[in-house]
């Protein structure tokens, strides 16, 4: 599972010409999945998110975490997080999840997401504009294979 979080003072994601999701301020977050990813990958990713302390505190330190500071999370699927540029110039995606068990774990992610953070899906499979007042600009990326044992 591969995560870029970006802290976010506003940002939402527009489908058909519509605004379909929105936040005031939080993060967005890319979200892609590969073989071998299940609950307990989501699960591990989900504490590691939901704690990440890149929010300032009164010292103006990045010290506080989305919880501390009651943000919300606009959650985008992102197939292309998995693309391997080693061969040619077209980018190959076999490394990401088939569409259909991509699409279960992107919808139990928000859900389990949700539970710590109001979560604001965009559309699995979806073309979708999205519009990010990214903050800072602070962004971390995140790949549980680097970051856990499995």
């Amino acid at each position: 599972m591969r995560v870029i979080i970006q802290r976010s003072k506003e940002s939402s994601v527009e489908i058909k010409g519509k605004i379909f999701n929105k936040i005031p301020f939080g993060y967005v977050i890319l979200v892609s999945f590969t073989d071998g990813d299940n609950d307990d990958v989501i699960d591990y990713m989900i504490k590691k998110i939901v704690n990440l302390r890149i929010f300032e505190d009164e010292n103006n330190i990045p010290n506080k975490s989305i919880i501390d500071v009651k943000g919300s999370i606009l959650s985008i699927s992102q197939f292309t997080l998995y693309a391997n540029t080693k061969k040619g110039n077209r980018p190959s995606y076999n490394e990401a999840l088939k569409r259909e068990e991509a699409s279960i774990l992107y919808q139990k992610f928000n859900e389990k997401l949700s539970l710590y953070i109001p979560t604001l899906p965009g559309i699995f499979g979806e073309d979708m504009l999205l519009h990010i007042d990214n903050d800072g600009p602070f962004t971390i990326i995140m790949d549980s294979q680097e970051i856990m044992s499995r």
